[in-house]
């Protein structure tokens, strides 16, 4: 059984995963610049971005209530109501899909946290299956170079906190990111991620996102636009 829903609309979903400090928040915006002018109609979606769920996460949240499940469910339902009310309709109007992060990170994440893997993936069947997955591949101590040397402070669910891996809460961050890693890493071949080396200079990473993007879905224009100078936006996340 397909573990999605298959994608039959005009629209194209394209979707970015990896570790925190991995580098694809600005690889996807980078990419989102350049299909805009191409002239292609982009939007962008979020993990954890539903004005549902908002306050009740933040609630839960501050005061340290969620159980691995709740916190699954939670995420769960912030991710059906963007797919329902902002995902599945601008692919249906042939809008390109820029999501930072899927389903993915629920297998990843509430894995780790001790959730079972069936039951995560059954939760999110309902999900309509990527365009196109990248998986932004980084060692461990890069990316915790990246986060830690450019947060003043982490926060107790984003360190993992609530598993008692340690005391510390950057070691407890480290420890957290390391277990995600690990999942991650099993599911490469398994979801057909396009494996990104985001240890690499930015403009490498965005050349070989555009052309597998040309080659997967498409070009409007000849490939020497695949060298053209790249606007650098935000800072890497």
């Amino acid at each position: 059984m397909p573990l999605f829903l298959p994608q039959r609309f005009k629209g194209r979903l394209i979707v970015v995963e990896g570790i925190d400090g991995s580098g694809k928040s600005t690889q996807l915006s980078l990419l989102s610049q350049w299909l805009r002018l191409r002239g292609y109609a982009v939007a962008f979606s979020e993990w954890n971005s539903s004005p549902l769920v908002h306050d009740t996460t933040s609630r839960g949240k501050k005061k340290a209530m969620f159980t691995p499940t709740t916190f699954s469910l939670i995420h769960a339902t912030d991710f059906a109501d963007r797919m329902e009310r902002y995902i599945v309709p601008l692919l249906k109007a042939g809008a390109v899909v820029c999501a930072d992060r899927y389903a993915y990170t629920a297998f990843a994440r509430d894995v780790v946290r001790g959730v079972d893997p069936a039951w995560v993936r059954n939760l999110y069947r309902f999900a309509v299956q990527p365009n196109l997955a990248f998986y932004f591949k980084v060692p461990l101590e890069v990316s915790l170079g990246r986060i830690l040397g450019g947060r003043n402070a982490l926060k107790y669910y984003e360190a993992g906190m609530d598993l008692g891996l340690s005391r510390n809460i950057e070691e407890s961050f480290r420890l957290f990111q390391g277990r995600i890693l690990v999942e991650y890493e099993a599911m490469i071949e398994e979801m057909g991620f396009h494996v990104i080396d985001a240890t690499k200079s930015i403009e490498a990473q965005q050349r070989e996102m555009r052309r597998i993007v040309v080659r997967e879905i498409g070009r409007r224009r000849p490939p020497e636009v695949l060298g053209m100078e790249i606007p650098l936006g935000r800072a890497i996340a």
